[in-house]
């Protein structure tokens, strides 16, 4: 990537007072070299002309997220779902994402192997229908607390083992704020070589303020983002590093200063 901040890329999400094409032009006056969009945020231009517009101003989109929630609870919904995902697919080739991120969702029942078994086959119906799109699949695992409301998908061991089972087209992407605590991560990235698509960064703020918009800061919080990186690139992934941050301090901050204060924290915690 040849911006001047290199590998460091900021997710739509960590600014959401700006419009995307905001959001594309700050990143590109800022020095970013790429941004990870939200499907929702993609109205009223449309992915081509955004992706055009970010081809223009010399911003890659790392990222269009998301897909999956793969699991419900009878066949309309399902149908439902898997013509979303497929939606979610044309974005994201039309965009020119690197790849589209998966939350795969919770089990339709307490059955958790039930619903696990539920994402796998439509995991890999989804990878059949984007693989002649050319978009890669980026399954997420999420941390474990998320697991009753977004993700069965909750250690990087399992979403390897559920990226691997799929031949071609399907990934894994780690992001700190969900793997960071797993006594085994360093045996987990190891193994998952190859099959990184994808990096986001996020500190865990401790005690969490909110379960899911309490992330925190980089250089704010309990992880040791720098080592993070270091596995994530002992993979063999030397793409962009978004920056994903929920939480509404950051949201309610000025955007030209977040972008600001996150290349600074970039530098002095992770790079």
């Amino acid at each position: 990537m040849n911006a001047p901040l290199g590998r460091l890329a900021m997710n739509q999400a960590t600014i959401p007072r700006w419009s995307t094409a905001q959001a594309i032009e700050g990143c590109a006056r800022a020095g970013y070299g790429a941004i990870g969009l939200w499907r929702e945020r993609l109205a009223p231009d449309g992915p081509g002309r955004l992706g055009a517009r970010a081809h223009t101003a010399g911003v890659a989109i790392s990222s269009l997220c998301r897909g999956g929630w793969f699991c419900a609870p009878d066949d309309a919904s399902r149908r439902r779902r898997a013509a979303d995902n497929r939606r979610a697919v044309d974005e994201a080739a039309e965009i020119g994402a690197a790849m589209l991120v998966l939350v795969c969702g919770p089990a339709a029942t307490k059955d958790l192997a039930a619903g696990r078994r539920e994402v796998a086959d439509a995991l890999a119906e989804l990878a059949a229908y984007a693989r002649p799109a050319g978009v890669p699949l980026a399954v997420e695992p999420m941390h474990p607390m998320y697991c009753g409301d977004r993700s069965v998908v909750v250690t990087l061991p399992q979403a390897l083992a559920l990226a691997r089972s799929i031949p071609g087209g399907v990934g894994v992407v780690l992001d700190s704020y969900h793997l960071w605590w797993d006594p085994d991560l360093e045996a987990a990235t190891a193994a998952a070589t190859g099959a990184v698509l994808g990096v986001q960064l996020a500190d865990w703020l401790a005690p969490p303020p909110h379960p899911l918009e309490g992330r925190g800061m980089l250089g704010d919080g309990t992880i040791e983002l720098r080592r993070f990186l270091r596995l994530a690139d002992a993979t063999g992934y030397d793409g962009p590093v978004e920056v994903e941050i929920f939480n509404p301090a950051v949201w309610d901050a000025d955007p030209e200063e977040t972008l600001a204060v996150v290349a600074r924290r970039f530098a002095e915690h992770v790079a």
